[in-house]
This record gives C-alpha cells, structure tokens and sequence, in this order.
C-alpha cells in the first residue's frame, strides 16, 4: 500500500519505508529530524515544470501528462519505492500544502499504473 502525508506531520509505524519526493528540501525541515528511508529527488517534478504547474489547480490535468512523461525517462528512480511496496507499506512524503494537486499524488498514481 502507497500512503501519501505532508512531511511536516509526525512519522508513525504504520507509514512503512517513507520517501521524501520532493526535489528541494521541505523548508524548515532538519535533515537529522526526518524520518525516512531515502530523499528521491529525481522522481520530482523538473524545476522547469514545477515552476510551471505553480500548484494551479487549472493546470493538473496537464501537469501531470508533463510529468508522467518526465517520469517515463528515469524509470530506474522508482526502483527503492516499488521495492519497498513489494514487501511493506510505503508512505511518499510531500511538502505541498494542496493535498489534492501535488506530485506525491500524481507519483502515487503514475506508480500504480506501472506496477
């Protein structure tokens, strides 16, 4: 199971492997004070695209075809996380503030049409 939370919200057993899939560093964030298996920066959004979605909810739809497509080229990135989904539960961490348009959401979904 792929679960999704906001990487400022506590860590708790039943997140699994969690992976930060962020490619900049959560503001705020020690690196020392997160939990997690690994930082995935390139299963991110390229900068050139993040900055285009700029979280408009108008753009998602687009957005995600962009990044899908990204993701389609460095599909090796996704190997720690589909690994660790084949044993265990596996929690993306995200620091968008939309729950619902973010590339962890997008991630998951690209993900389980891989799988």
């Amino acid at each position: 199971m792929i679960k999704l939370k906001r990487v400022y919200e506590p860590s708790e057993p039943a997140d699994g492997a969690r992976f930060l899939v962020e490619r900049l560093w959560p503001r705020g964030m020690k690196k020392q004070s997160l939990d997690m298996e690994a930082w995935l920066k390139d299963v991110a959004p390229s900068d050139n695209l993040r900055r285009w979605f700029a979280h408009d909810p108008r753009k998602w739809g687009e957005f995600q075809e962009r990044y899908f497509a990204e993701l389609d080229t460095r599909r090796e990135a996704l190997l720690p996380i589909i690994e660790a989904a084949g044993s265990g539960d596996v929690t993306l961490l995200y620091s968008a503030r939309d729950t619902e348009h973010n590339n962890a959401v997008a991630l998951k979904k690209y993900i389980h049409s891989y799988r």
